[in-house]
C-alpha cells in the first residue's frame, strides 16, 4: 500500500488551516508557497478536501480556505480519503479459478485466506487512521516544537490570512 504525497500535503495543509484565527482563509497560492509545493498541485488537494466537506472555501478577492468542521472531527482516514479515494488497496482477481487445479466459482463463495488476511490487515489500517484526528496532531506538534518555531507559524498565518467573503461554497 502506497499512500501518495498528495496525502502527506493535504494533511499539512489541514494543520496549518487549523491554526487560523476565526474569519480567515488561506489561498492555495499561500498554502503551496508555506510548503514550497506547486500551487497547482496543492490547489488540486484542496478541491478534494473541499469536495469531501473538510475544508470550506471563499471566492473572491478576500476568498480562502479553512476547515468546514472542528479538528478533533477530522481524522487522517477522513483526509486520506478524500484524496486517495476509499478503493481497497489489495483488490482479489479470484486468481484461485485459474491454472490446473482452478476451483470452480461455486466452491468461491467466500473470500479466500489471502483476501480476507489483507482485508483484515486493511480493515485495521484505516480504523488507526481513523482514531487520530488533526486536533490530535496539532496537540502533538504543540508540544514537540520549539516556542521559536510555533511563534514563527504564528506570525506567518496573521500575515497570509485573509479575512474572509461571504462567498462561500463547499
Amino acid at each position: 500500500m502506497q499512500i501518495s504525497k498528495g496525502v502527506e500535503w493535504a494533511v499539512h495543509a489541514a494543520s496549518l488551516l487549523n491554526g487560523l484565527p476565526a474569519g480567515r482563509g488561506l489561498k492555495a497560492e499561500a498554502l503551496a508557497r508555506y510548503h514550497d509545493v506547486p500551487a497547482a498541485y496543492m490547489a488540486k488537494q484542496l478541491q478534494a478536501l473541499s469536495k469531501a466537506g473538510i475544508t470550506k472555501t471563499s471566492r473572491g478577492a478576500h476568498g480562502g480556505y479553512r476547515l468546514a468542521k472542528p479538528a478533533d472531527q477530522i481524522s487522517l482516514w477522513d483526509i486520506t480519503a478524500a484524496v486517495d479515494g476509499n478503493s481497497p488497496a489489495f483488490r482479489c482477481t479470484e486468481i484461485r479459478q485459474n491454472g490446473p487445479c482452478a476451483l470452480k466459482s461455486d466452491d468461491c463463495k467466500r473470500p479466500c485466506q489471502i483476501a480476507a488476511a489483507f482485508a483484515s490487515a486493511e480493515l485495521a489500517f484505516r480504523d488507526n487512521l481513523a482514531s487520530i484526528s488533526l486536533a490530535d496532531i496539532a496537540g502533538q506538534v504543540v508540544n514537540e516544537s520549539e516556542p521559536e518555531h510555533l511563534f514563527a507559524i504564528v506570525n506567518w498565518l496573521n500575515a497570509e490570512a485573509e479575512p474572509l467573503s461571504d462567498k462561500s461554497s463547499l
